[in-house]
């Protein structure tokens, strides 16, 4: 359990009070898909949420004040919603585009 302590008071010190965006993944009871997806879609923080194929089913975007709202919204928000089975969250480090706006300029060619 300290291990566990120690990763997240790390990871709580470098991402301090800095805004953080999310993408999470989850793994549903695909009877509850459409309920999931409803439910997920209603939080304020999710930007965008799609229904895919493949190792997951649902993947969500959203954006938290800093890394404790993050935690906070995934054990208390996401993980009491029936049918979730797994959560997989992912924390970007560099936009480089977004809704279709090139975020970081590409450099000059020579």
């Amino acid at each position: 359990m300290e291990k566990d302590e120690d990763y997240e008071r790390m990871l709580s010190n470098y991402y301090g009070e800095d805004q953080v965006m999310a993408l999470i993944m989850l793994k549903i009871d695909t009877k509850e898909a459409e309920a999931i997806a409803h439910t997920v879609s209603q939080f304020e923080k999710v930007e965008d949420l799609f229904m895919v194929t493949g190792d997951v089913d649902i993947i969500l975007k959203a954006r938290f004040d800093n890394y404790k709202n993050l935690k906070s919204f995934v054990l208390d928000s996401l993980a009491p919603v029936k049918g979730i089975k797994e959560t997989k969250t992912m924390m970007v480090v560099t936009a480089f585009k977004e809704g279709n706006q090139l975020l970081v300029p590409s450099e000059a060619k020579s």
